[in-house]
């Protein structure tokens, strides 16, 4: 039997990045359609199935679409999960109301749902429409707090189409003093280590130079600790990956996000490719200036 045509529904708030999902799954290998009727899903399905050719689909609609109604939309695709040769999920791309008024003010556009009133208005009347489908969604999205580049590094996480079965992990560093990362699996605080922003020489070094590689490997609590969370990581993520999550992204934290959970980020990542992993690694804030985390704390 061959493998169920793979389907995906993307819909969600005006402005919180369904375009951008589609345009990164299309270059993903996706085929793409936006503000596709949702009324022609049936017929539209037949015809796929109807071929050889099983190139994943992503279909888009929102509250644009023509003759939308989340409540049909749910009976149908009700209706078609029932198929055996369809596999069929639902992303909904969601943000807070007060950042999409940003968005929406910043850019200047109308919401489609405002005639004539405020961006607030018609971003509230929204929401209230698309609710249903937000509940009902297989997976949420919120990307009130996302770059639109890490929200394309999200998709191309979670949905690529290679094909390659091993779990996608990304290991990152960042500075609590600037928030938390939104969308880690597992956090390490890695405040518990000696700072070597107090040490003179060190300060405008990262995680990155030898001295400061150096010093953290010798700190009282490094090895033993990053051993225990190696060992975590190591008995975790298969066990991620037999429950069906193809991402996981591991982030350490340190106050500024320059010195201690870069190192640390660096060593796992390492460990994690001595494992047979691939694993991607970032750092949020090793661009940061030292001085910016002492105003940040003083401030």
């Amino acid at each position: 039997m061959s493998e169920p045509q793979k389907l995906m529904l993307v819909t969600g708030m005006s402005g919180a990045g369904k375009t951008t999902t589609l345009r990164v799954l299309e270059d993903l290998g996706w085929e793409a359609v936006d503000n596709f009727p949702v009324r022609l899903l049936r017929p539209l399905v037949r015809e796929v199935l109807a071929g050889e050719d099983r190139v994943p689909l992503a279909i888009g609609f929102d509250t644009r679409t023509r003759g939308f109604e989340p409540q049909a939309v749910i009976e149908i695709v009700k209706s078609l999960q029932e198929r055996e040769d369809l596999a069929l999920s639902t992303l909904f791309i969601d943000c807070r109301s007060s950042e999409l008024e940003r968005r929406y003010n910043e850019t200047r556009r109308r919401h489609p749902l405002a005639n004539g009133r405020t961006a607030l208005d018609g971003i509230l009347a929204e929401r209230d429409l698309l609710e249903p489908l937000r509940r009902w969604a297989d997976m949420l999205v919120d990307t009130s707090q996302l770059a639109t580049n890490e929200l394309q590094q999200f998709v191309r996480q979670n949905f690529g189409t290679d094909g390659a079965p091993q779990i996608a992990v990304t290991v990152s560093s960042f500075g609590f003093a600037r928030g938390m990362p939104p969308l880690a699996d597992l956090v390490f605080d890695m405040r518990f280590l000696d700072n070597p922003h107090w040490v003179e020489d060190l300060r405008e070094q990262t995680g990155l130079d030898e001295d400061v590689a150096n010093f953290l490997h010798q700190t009282d609590g490094f090895e033993d600790n990053f051993t225990r969370i190696r060992e975590l990581l190591m008995d975790l993520l298969p066990r991620y990956g037999a429950q069906g999550k193809s991402y996981v992204h591991i982030a350490f934290g340190c106050t500024g996000g320059r010195h201690r959970s870069v190192y640390t980020a660096e060593r796992m990542a390492a460990a994690l490719r001595d494992a047979g992993y691939s694993p991607t690694i970032s750092h949020r804030n090793l661009a940061s200036r030292a001085t910016d985390t002492v105003e940040m704390q003083t401030a």
